[in-house]
């Protein structure tokens, strides 16, 4: 059984080199889809309108011990199998870095060709907001924005739980993670039924937030990114997308974040960053390549605790 270090390693450059491959999706889908058609099944049957507002929440922790459990029982029995290799496919698949960087790179591209409307078709397979009165700037702030948060949450935290727990730790995660975005909102639907995967999704994402700041900070080697992002990121709306997304605004000396629509309603928020300039396609080309970086500095830090402990 190779070296577990070396097994996160592997699956980390298989994902960037590679990522998910179409024809695999197009035949078996995604983990992450399968993990969404559970979630719809709990979704369905414990989440009735005829329920009581403390049952729908009480069944919603209940929905959030059995997807992970059966999730996990799927991750042990493959961990147990011992073959290193399938271990680094199905890691691989559960990683977010070359689909993020490509989806956010669609977006520039069309805004260099200065063709808005495929720019905003583009931001709208990454952001949930309204898309359709977004200029170059508010495409291009949706745009960094999302690649700042899904850093953390796709590619950081993910990295992090299989650094500590292996595919076993990786796969809860994505099964917390997914359950966060399918039903963890507040409106009248899913208040109760979705605040137990809210909260365990803050909870799993409380470090690697912080570590997604820190190493936005790291790859951008900037003073102002680490001030910006201690002193901002307590205005974002979510106890952790605020430090990667402030990291990101100081380092590119932009401000991120202020109202946004959602279902033709605007939505006040606090602009994050101390930078009074909107972003430009100048600062998201800037922002892909610090998160190029951000990742090397991840995998540098892989590498070396695999180091550290060869040599223990």
């Amino acid at each position: 059984m190779p070296n577990h270090w070396i097994i996160l390693l592997c699956a980390c450059f298989l994902d960037a080199a590679f990522g998910y491959p179409h024809w695999l999706y197009a035949r078996i889908r995604h983990p992450v889809v399968w993990m969404g058609k559970g979630i719809t099944v709990l979704d369905r049957n414990f989440n009735r309108r005829q329920f009581s507002e403390n049952l729908r929440r009480a069944l919603g922790v209940l929905a959030i011990v059995i997807l992970p459990a059966m999730t996990l029982a799927i991750a042990l029995i493959i961990h147990l199998i011992g073959n290193g290799l399938l271990e680094i496919l199905v890691i691989s698949t559960l990683l977010a870095q070359r689909s993020l960087y490509d989806h956010v790179h669609e977006v520039y591209a069309a805004i260099e060709q200065h063709d808005l409307v495929a720019a905003r078709e583009r931001v709208s397979r990454i952001v949930g907001r309204d898309i359709t009165a977004l200029d170059e700037a508010g495409v291009c702030r949706a745009a960094i924005e999302s690649l700042a948060e899904s850093f953390s949450d796709g590619v950081v935290a993910p990295i992090f739980w299989a650094a500590c727990f292996g595919l076993p730790g990786i796969a809860c995660y994505k099964a917390l993670n997914t359950a966060d975005s399918m039903i963890g909102h507040k409106d009248e639907h899913y208040r109760a039924f979705g605040w137990a995967a809210a909260r365990a999704d803050d909870i799993a994402n409380l470090i690697p937030a912080r570590l997604s700041g820190l190493l936005i900070v790291l790859a951008a080697h900037s003073c102002a990114a680490w001030r910006v992002m201690w002193r901002d990121a307590h205005k974002h709306a979510s106890p952790n997308a605020g430090w990667p997304e402030a990291a990101m605004a100081g380092a590119l000396g932009i401000r991120l974040g202020g109202p946004r629509n959602y279902d033709g309603v605007e939505h006040p928020a606090p602009f994050i960053g101390g930078g009074l300039c909107d972003a430009t396609k100048e600062q998201l080309r800037m922002a892909l390549r610090l998160y190029v970086s951000a990742c090397a500095a991840l995998w540098l830090m892989l590498a070396l605790a695999w180091l550290g402990t060869s040599i223990v």
